[in-house]
């Protein structure tokens, strides 16, 4: 009989927001699936959304209050992903990163 070998679990990547910036708990994760938790610290609410550059689909986090944890999990492709807040002008105040999925 011939078994498959296990699959292997999800990266998990937590994206920390405060005003206003992302702090990202590893800049880099292998391709696949991923787990991906947006978890406000801050004293505003804020949201996430996230997209591969140079690619069209956006994948997007609901808006978190202070203290509330969201996560999604996602399969993705290699490339440089940008993640920014579209709450008022956060993200033109610095409230963005990139992560890296090789």
């Amino acid at each position: 009989m011939i078994f498959a070998p296990p699959a292997s679990p999800p990266a998990r990547v937590q994206v920390v927001a405060e005003e206003f910036r992302y702090g990202l708990s590893r800049r880099t994760i292998e391709a696949g699936w991923a787990i991906i938790e947006l978890r406000n610290q801050g004293e505003d609410a804020h949201d996430l959304r996230m997209r591969r550059v140079g690619g069209k689909r956006v994948y997007v986090w609901p808006l978190a209050q202070p203290g509330e944890t969201v996560d999604r999990k996602f399969k993705l492709l290699p490339g440089t992903y940008r993640l920014t807040c579209a709450v008022a002008n956060h993200s033109e105040l610095g409230m963005a990163a990139t992560l890296r999925v090789r």
